[in-house]
């Protein structure tokens, strides 16, 4: 999410602003690098001061990437739903699943998110997650090299180890994070394999993602009204394209690769951040 400030806006976003953005979020949401902290700095690139306004409608447009999960993965999450009531013994059900995984950044999240908004949102905090998360995702394609039992796939993954990944996904309240790369890291240390990890944090997102939207904008409607609205509408769409466009070469992509260049990306990332923010020419 994107930290809300007190602050009053300037003018609206322009639709060329809201393109950007929307594109940002689309193209990073389900990639292990870190949407928010991508938004956060490209919004500070833009010139935006990340007012209320700009928040709101940062954390609004995540709907629309969620959306495109929901579009791609309607049969299976339909087929779930039928036997949510009644699961078949031994078989977990992916509903299930999905809803122990979201509880605890849910919850986390709800008790933590004025403290989060108002010490973790900068960007020498996603500078330096983006680096340390970079370093963690190479150690872990380290320990997978080593690893001599065969990998679960989606349809084996019980409750417990959703539980166990949902704490995983906790540690994505830190701006730079990146909520894919933390859902997914703790997916592959419990046994799944890449495109299993991928694809739960994919699912898992749509719980978080869509209940913290209309958590923001349900307490900041008044920000999207207006002039707002528009740039807002613009963005979500354009976030839900760019997102369809990535789901499924992103997860094409992992059956024959690992997640290393996503690492050297996040180092390389945070390094040239960091060194930004040092120079004083990002704030």
């Amino acid at each position: 999410m994107i930290a809300a400030d007190s602050e009053p806006d300037g003018e609206p976003l322009t639709l060329l602003q809201a393109l950007v953005l929307g594109l940002v979020e689309g193209i990073t949401e389900f990639l292990p690098v870190s949407s928010t902290g991508h938004l956060i700095v490209a919004q500070r690139l833009l010139g935006l001061r990340g007012g209320e306004g700009d928040n709101v409608f940062a954390i609004g447009i995540q709907m629309g990437a969620i959306t495109a999960v929901l579009v791609l993965y309607w049969q299976r999450l339909l087929g779930a739903a039928r036997t949510c009531l009644r699961p078949e013994p031994g078989k977990p059900n992916l509903l299930w699943t999905i809803a122990l995984a979201a509880f605890p950044a849910a919850l986390l999240g709800l008790l933590c998110d004025d403290w989060i908004d108002a010490h973790l949102f900068s960007s020498g905090v996603v500078a330096t997650t983006m680096i340390v998360g970079g370093v963690l995702l190479l150690a872990l394609e380290r320990w997978l090299r080593g690893r001599t039992l065969a990998p679960r796939e989606l349809d084996q993954l019980g409750y417990r180890t959703a539980v166990i990944i949902g704490l995983f996904q906790c540690l994505a309240l830190v701006p730079g994070t990146s909520r894919s790369a933390a859902t997914i890291a703790g997916a592959l240390l419990l046994g799944l394999s890449r495109t299993a990890a991928a694809e739960f944090s994919f699912l898992v997102g749509l719980p978080i993602l869509y209940g913290a939207s209309l958590y923001k904008l349900a307490k900041h409607h008044e920000a999207l009204s207006g002039d707002a609205l528009m740039p807002f509408l613009v963005g979500t769409l354009v976030a839900f394209l760019s997102a369809l466009v990535v789901v499924r070469p992103f997860v094409a992509f992992l059956r024959a690769h690992t997640f290393a260049p996503f690492a050297w990306y996040r180092l390389a990332a945070g390094a040239l951040l960091a060194a930004v923010v040092a120079a004083g020419w990002l704030a």
